[in-house]
């Protein structure tokens, strides 16, 4: 890549964007009572920010790392299909790719090592165990913490670092952030809340697709 080219950096979400299955939302099925989920519509719905819907429902979670891994790789959790082909476009083409995730870093880590998957920033909620429930810490890139706002954060960071941003993402949380990048992939509730806006986007299945409408996209 030559110096007069604008940098790009892919910005993807991790569960139902790169994993198929919401894993954060599996680990509170199987480990909470179930009353998760009422946290989860006060989430939503605006009335509770992301780092208190955390602290508030994997602080239920009383169980070891290694028993919550052990259950997510058990349960055969998928990574979405064209996964490697989009790790190695982007790696032969000089763009970036980073996690940016609500996500819990542990599992992120574990399963992306799992696939023999290196070298990638992970910025993901920070867990520590403990037995009466778990800790979970959104840091943003001025290393504080944050309750709100962690993937805009980041967004914001590599805009001003220059890059041109491609954002791929499924959810409410990505819609903000995603509406600051310069290209979106979008499935889902992200994929709604670009059509309701009539945000410029392309929508995708497996990551395949994310490869092709990059192939797309001007060069950077």
């Amino acid at each position: 890549m030559t110096s007069n080219q604008t940098k790009t950096i892919v910005q993807s979400d991790f569960d139902s964007t790169i994993a198929e299955e919401d894993v954060s939302f599996m680990l509170l099925d199987a480990f909470t009572d179930g009353g998760w989920r009422q946290i989860l519509e006060e989430y939503r719905e605006g009335r509770i920010p992301v780092g208190v819907f955390s602290d508030r429902t994997f602080g239920m979670v009383q169980a070891d790392e290694r028993t919550l891994l052990d259950f997510v790789f058990q349960s055969g959790v998928k990574v979405r299909s064209g996964f490697h082909e989009l790790l190695d476009y982007c790696a032969n083409h000089g763009f970036e790719f980073v996690v940016v995730s609500n996500g819990l870093d542990f599992y992120i880590e574990a399963i992306l090592k799992d696939l023999g998957i290196k070298n990638i920033d992970i910025f993901a909620a920070q867990t520590e165990f403990h037995p009466e429930g778990l800790v979970t810490r959104y840091i943003g890139p001025d290393g504080r913490q944050l309750q709100d706002g962690f993937k805009k954060a980041y967004t914001e960071l590599f805009l001003d670092r220059g890059y041109r941003v491609v954002y791929m993402g499924d959810g409410n949380s990505d819609c903000i952030p995603a509406s600051r990048a310069h290209h979106i992939f979008a499935r889902d509730d992200l994929l709604a809340y670009c059509r309701k806006k009539n945000v410029n986007y392309t929508p995708f299945d497996d990551l395949s697709d994310v490869v092709r409408g990059l192939e797309l996209l001007a060069p950077g």
